[in-house]
């Protein structure tokens, strides 16, 4: 079963926005907290944005804080990341992951993530 489907992304031209999306099973959307690492070719994982369902609490990298909004659908169990004003260092895989140990799984590099959905390219041109 996949626990974790993520899709949006593309290429779109620096300042322009896009959208991820991250359909999790029932279970995870409930219990876990959700959100999104990147990474670039040659650079570390970073995580990028998080949200806990269970207890409301949000987490953003500073290089995206006032940029970037995560999000919760109740109803399709989908955890949303709009992007905006979009820079090309934004350019990376995009990663969903879910994990038990709260949103600050996300200030590390991905150890204590216990699923992880598939990547999605977001390219930034300038």
């Amino acid at each position: 079963d996949v626990q974790l489907q993520a899709s949006g992304g593309g290429l779109v031209q620096a300042g322009g926005s896009l959208r991820l999306s991250c359909a999790a099973s029932r279970f995870i959307f409930d219990d876990y907290a959700i959100g999104w690492f990147h990474q670039a070719p040659g650079k570390e994982r970073e995580g990028v944005s998080c949200i806990s369902n269970s207890d409301g609490n949000t987490y953003y990298a500073d290089s995206v804080k006032g940029r970037f909004t995560i999000s919760s659908d109740n109803v399709k169990n989908t955890v949303l990341l709009q992007m905006s004003s979009l820079k090309p260092e934004d350019t990376a895989v995009y990663y969903c992951a879910a994990t038990s140990f709260k949103c600050r799984a996300f200030q590390l590099v991905g150890h204590d993530i216990e699923y992880w959905g598939k990547g999605t390219q977001v390219t930034v041109s300038s």
